[in-house]
């Protein structure tokens, strides 16, 4: 009853078939290629590269993108549904960092030449090299609009000065997608264009970071020491990234919300589980009423985090709401399924006991990660802040 209670609501009357086949495969496919190694992972702090290559074997690193670049030309929902299965096997740094595409390589494709298509997106689709997202720097986080790195055009080159942090997946990526300001006399949100640069360019220099949580991802710290970028890497017009930017970051909230779902119902199942097993006082430990309530609560929070996801990809999807009403209603399901995610963790440590605050266990893990999903994307003040104004409050 607990592993089916939620399939049965999610997405109703919006999930066809091949969304049904779909989310079948990937969870074939996290319970043999990614549950058995999450603990080699974790202590390796990097996911192997045969990983991401199995991956796009069966379609996982190009679902939404276009069928003549090998991807799949699947709509988003397809991506949703990947991401929170994938989440179930209760791992972020997984999610992380084999989803890095999800972020690095939308700007490529929407606004990269056939050259960068052909060089750059073609092989990360293929998984044979990694992608990921140069945005966020030491004094900027949230504040995109406030970041100093600096493009200089030098002839035929773009030189680039400057550092980025808290970058996914920036150890091993071969691809990176850097926002960086093409005009230094702007300020604001003018003078920022989007650059792909190759993860061997000279002048690169990345430091690895070490985390709370999301231990199965590598992450770094960028710098950017006079590093020359062929002016034909350039995404889209120049000085004019910033509203690719922030594009970007609603199709990253859906996702962080739909891997909190994912992670959200992994720890309620170990929960329910647990409370069945354990024996106290001579009874199950679920025979508790106490425990029982804080179950259907815990489930209560999931089933409304992923109700009010699936609407807004339904109504993305359909373009039903402006961009102001979709920019709002996508931070309030992002903080909606982060929130949701730390109280079903926080719950299902409490029920395991002593055994949650062992390693091993998926309610360990997944507590220890909550934050960082409440912060990534946008932290939650930010984005009510985002979406007052969009609401006009």
């Amino acid at each position: 009853m607990a592993e089916g209670l939620f399939e049965r609501g999610a997405g109703l009357g919006l999930l066809r078939e091949e969304h049904v086949a779909l989310r079948d495969t990937v969870r074939s496919f996290v319970a043999r290629e990614i549950v058995p190694h999450i603990a080699e992972w974790e202590e390796a702090r990097r996911l192997p590269r045969s990983l991401y290559r199995k991956a796009a074997e069966i379609g996982l690193q190009g679902l939404v993108f276009p069928e003549a670049l090998g991807g799949s030309g699947g709509d988003f929902l397809m991506q949703i549904v990947a991401s929170e299965e994938i989440a179930r096997a209760g791992a972020g740094g997984v999610c992380a960092s084999l989803g890095s595409y999800m972020i690095g390589l939308p700007p490529i494709v929407k606004l990269g030449s056939p050259e960068i298509l052909e060089t750059y997106a073609k092989p990360v689709i293929a998984g044979e090299k990694i992608a990921a997202l140069a945005v966020t720097e030491p004094g900027g986080g949230s504040d995109v609009a406030a970041l100093r790195t600096v493009a200089r055009r030098e002839g035929d080159h773009y030189v680039v000065n400057g550092e980025k942090t808290f970058i996914t997946s920036g150890m091993q990526a071969d691809v990176f997608t850097v926002a960086a300001r093409t005009d230094p006399d702007s300020r604001g949100a003018r003078g920022i264009s989007f650059l792909v640069l190759d993860g061997d360019a000279q002048g690169l220099e990345r430091s690895e970071l070490h985390k709370m949580g999301w231990h199965a991802s590598d992450t770094a710290h960028l710098a950017f020491r006079d590093v020359r970028v062929p002016v034909k890497n350039l995404l889209g017009r120049e000085h004019e990234g910033f509203s690719a930017v922030m594009l970007n970051f609603n199709d990253e909230r859906l996702t962080i919300a739909a891997q909190a779902v994912g992670q959200a119902e992994a720890c309620y199942l170990e929960a329910v589980g647990w409370a069945r097993e354990r024996r106290t006082f001579g009874r199950p430990l679920i025979d508790n009423q106490v425990i029982r309530h804080r179950l259907v609560d815990m489930a209560m929070r999931i089933d409304a985090a992923r109700t009010l996801l699936y609407d807004v990809v339904e109504r993305r999807m359909a373009g039903a709401d402006s961009l102001a009403v979709h920019v709002a209603r996508t931070a309030m399901a992002k903080i909606g399924a982060t929130n949701a995610l730390f109280d079903v963790a926080n719950g299902a440590v409490q029920i395991l006991g002593g055994l949650g605050y062992m390693r091993g266990t998926v309610s360990e893990r997944v507590f220890r990660e909550t934050k960082v999903l409440s912060i990534g994307g946008g932290g939650d003040e930010i984005l009510k802040d985002l979406a007052a104004r969009q609401m006009n409050l």
